[in-house]
């Protein structure tokens, strides 16, 4: 097997492990679990991500009639207290609903069952939070996360490249930067805008960690771009470069992402 295909394929199961593991890992992705109630074993999953084109509802299959069900929620980052609501049941099938909030708005919630014997059973051991977001149109959402794979994989290859020593490196470190560029630096602030409302909201003007590892990866790669297309000036970079974009791809997807302070938004 020739050298730059076993430099792909390495690339290539790099960057589908750190992907999944960021998605999985991420505070957006849904809680699963299961339960047994009444001799019967409960499948449930609490959301945690939600379009704010409409309630985050919740079905739990639940098909004796003894088991009941209550959602405890309030909003994050405000004054409320905690709301109580039964669980409406559909014929087998038990919903928790929680209302739409605003784009970034925050809601912390319980969810729990009660059996026939009045035994109740928290479905999470600590209160999941949800974050609403609006709807990104697949014409932008889908580049942007296509490019951004691909810049992973890129940035992942080239830094292999640089290791072996070979002549592309400098080549896939220009293209590397350019797809950063354009998936994170152009088309990650027009997902972000509208998802939660702002173009930027990392550093210098908040904490967003989506907005901040982009810029963070994005520079990485412009030093050794700068150093130039000798690998002796530039092969220590392009590792460098390639380590940073590797750690920035392992922090969970959303982590620190944008949040409403209903506090400060007349809630």
């Amino acid at each position: 097997m020739k050298r730059p295909l076993i430099l792909w394929i390495l690339a290539i199961v790099v960057t589908l492990s750190s992907v999944v593991y960021q998605r999985l890992t991420g505070p957006t992705h849904a809680m699963r679990g299961k339960a047994v109630l009444d001799g019967e074993v409960i499948h449930y999953k609490l959301l945690r991500s939600q379009e704010t084109t409409g309630d985050a509802v919740m079905k739990i299959e639940v098909p004796s009639r003894q088991t009941t069900g209550a959602l405890r929620w309030r909003r994050l980052r405000s004054n409320d207290e905690w709301r109580p609501d039964p669980l409406q049941r559909r014929g087998d099938t038990l919903i928790a609903t929680i209302p739409r909030q605003p784009a970034a708005g925050k809601v912390i919630y319980t969810v729990s069952l009660t059996d026939g014997q009045g035994v109740e059973h928290l479905l999470s051991p600590e209160p999941v939070v949800i974050r609403f977001k609006g709807a990104v149109p697949d014409t932008i959402l889908f580049p942007h996360v296509v490019l951004m794979f691909v810049a992973m994989l890129l940035a992942t290859r080239t830094g292999l490249e640089a290791i072996a020593k070979n002549r592309n490196a400098y080549r896939f470190t220009a293209w590397t930067a350019v797809l950063f560029l354009v998936g994170g630096i152009i088309l990650g602030p027009i997902v972000q805008k509208y998802a939660f409302g702002e173009f930027w909201t990392g550093w210098p003007f908040g904490h967003d960690l989506t907005d901040n590892k982009t810029a963070v990866a994005m520079f990485s790669w412009l030093i050794p771009l700068w150093r130039g297309r000798d690998l002796k000036k530039s092969r220590v970079w392009i590792i460098v470069a390639m380590a940073v974009t590797l750690l920035v791809y392992l922090i969970p997807h959303s982590l620190l992402g944008s949040e409403l302070d209903y506090t400060q938004a007349g809630g």
